[in-house]
Order: structure tokens, then sequence, then C-alpha cells
């Protein structure tokens, strides 16, 4: 039992109410995401482009919140189903069974923002920090910013995984390729669907629809873990709305998700509004209500400075 929380057979008992126990309102979601991408590519000639713009990244946006979902909950289904569902590689980026690997391992409380060890970390170990030179720290530095998150954030992101998968290759670990294989398989039949069928190139693809959603994506993980003294302290919530709480899957409300994981997206608010008191005592009052204050505070200034204070 956590201190200063439920005990997790309390939090997580089943709901008596039926369309919670079979969890209706995942299956809504997975429907409205694909309704809504294939709707966006279809008619995406009668659509202005900034609008395809904030359609294709929040849809695609929503997917990897889909895909989170699948990865901790949806257990009214079989594993091998609800990964069918979410696997279809609209995102453009990212094969499932990789994100699955690296999430589960990030969930491991006990070494939460640990540079090497926690792999969602966006620390660096101060030996390390101390060897950058002083334009890749400020770029790093700028990465804390919320505008730089946004901005070069996903370049950052996507560098990182190259540089992971490559040394894999080049340290002879060939686990992944049949991954890759089959992720590249998936990616060809998308790309057909979004060319060769729709109509629209795939640089607008990619440009338009995944850089924005990958984006749009790194929002939410801005600002939900920090060092602190206790593990507890190192996850954040952010009260914000149906909007931004919908896309995320009510992840936002992080602290939740990382005591008990399984919950169901759909019963985290009620879950947090029944015990905030709890909740924030439990990760130090880590909390803020909304993303427009997050904008405010740290647009333009670093959040932290990623030279990890213990490592």
């Amino acid at each position: 039992m956590q201190e200063n929380t439920l005990p997790r057979a309390v939090a997580l008992a089943p709901s008596p109410i039926w369309w919670r126990r079979w969890e209706l309102p995942t299956w809504g979601v997975a429907s409205a995401i694909y309704a809504c991408w294939f709707a966006l590519i279809w008619f995406h000639a009668h659509i202005p482009w900034p609008l395809q713009m904030a359609g294709g990244a929040y849809v695609l946006a929503w997917h990897f919140s889909l895909q989170h979902e699948a990865i901790h909950g949806w257990r009214s289904i079989p594993r091998w189903l609800r990964t069918a569902l979410v696997w279809p590689p609209i995102g453009g980026w990212l094969p499932f069974e990789l994100y699955k690997r690296s999430h589960t391992a990030h969930h491991r409380n006990t070494v939460l923002t640990y540079p090497g060890e926690d792999t969602e970390s966006v620390y660096h170990r101060q030996a390390d920090w101390s060897r950058y030179s002083r334009p890749w720290q400020a770029v790093l530095l700028f990465n804390q910013t919320l505008l730089g998150r946004l901005t070069i954030g996903p370049i950052l992101r996507l560098r990182k995984l190259a540089m992971i998968e490559t040394g894999k290759l080049r340290a002879g670990d060939f686990r992944d390729v049949p991954v890759w294989i089959g992720f590249f398989a998936g990616l060809a039949v998308v790309l057909w669907f979004v060319a060769g069928v729709a109509g629209m190139p795939v640089w607008h693809y990619y440009l338009v629809f995944v850089l924005p959603g990958l984006s749009l994506g790194l929002l939410r993980a801005f600002i939900e873990h920090r060092w602190g003294p206790t593990p507890g302290e190192r996850t954040a919530s952010v009260e914000s709305n149906w909007f931004f709480g919908l896309l995320f899957l009510w992840n936002n409300l992080h602290i939740v998700h990382h005591l008990y994981p399984q919950m169901a997206w759909f019963e985290i608010p009620g879950f947090w509004r029944r015990n905030r008191a709890k909740l924030l005592a439990h990760n130090g009052h880590y909390v803020f209500r909304g993303y427009f204050e997050i904008a405010r505070r740290w647009l333009l200034k670093p959040v932290f400075v990623p030279a990890h204070p213990a490592r």
C-alpha cells in the first residue's frame, strides 16, 4: 500500500456498471480515432491545411494515448485483440512493440527520472552534462522550454530513437529487426492508402499530420516528471479541461496513472476528485491548473536544467 493513497484492490475494484466493466468508452474512442483519421485523409483536398494540421495532430496524439491505454488497461478483451486494435502505425514513426517495452520499463517508480534507468527521462548524468559543448547544452535547455519541446522536441525524440536503434545494430543486437520489418510493412499499407488511394503526398502527411501529432503528444510529457526526494514527488497532475483530458485519456492526471496504471482512463477523473487531498499529499502537491498555466510559466523559460541532481 502506498502511503497517503488507497489500497490497490480498492482503487481497482470492478465497476458494477456494465458499460464501465466492458470499457465501452474505450471502444468509442478507438472508433472515433480511426473514423476521424479516415475522414481527414479521404477529404483532405476539401479541408484547409491549417484545419488538417489541427485535426491530424489531435487524432495522431489521441491514437498514441489509445496505444498507452492498451499497454496498461482495456483488460476486458484479450491482449492479442487490444494489440491488434492499436497496432496500425498511423503515427508513422514508432513501432507499438518498442513503445510498449520502453514504457513498461518506465513504470518502475523507484527509478523515475534517473538517466539510463528511466527510459523516458529527459535528464542527463551530471558527468555527461559537464562534457557537452555549450551549443548542445543550449539546445537541450531550449528543449526544456515549452516552445522548444513543441518545436525541436519531435526532432530530438526521433534522433534519440535513431541513436538507440542503430546502436543496437552496431552492437550486433538484431532482436528488433522483425519488429521494424513488421512496422514498415504496416506503414507501407498506411502510406499506400494515404498517397495511392486518397492522393495525399507522403511528405504532406508527415509535415501536416505526423510531426504536429508528435509535438502535441510531447505537451503532456513536458511537465509530468521531475526529480524529487521520493518517487511519489516525481510525478505531476495537470487539472485540465475535457479537450486535453480526452486527448490524453486523462493521463494528464499522471500521479493517478503511476499509482494505479491498470485503472481505466474514464475512471481517473472521478477517482482524482474523490481522492485529491490524499494524492496531493503523496506527490508533494506537484499539481497545475492546466496547460495554459504551464505555458505562461515556461513557454520561454526552462522548466528545469536537465542535469540530474542525484546522478
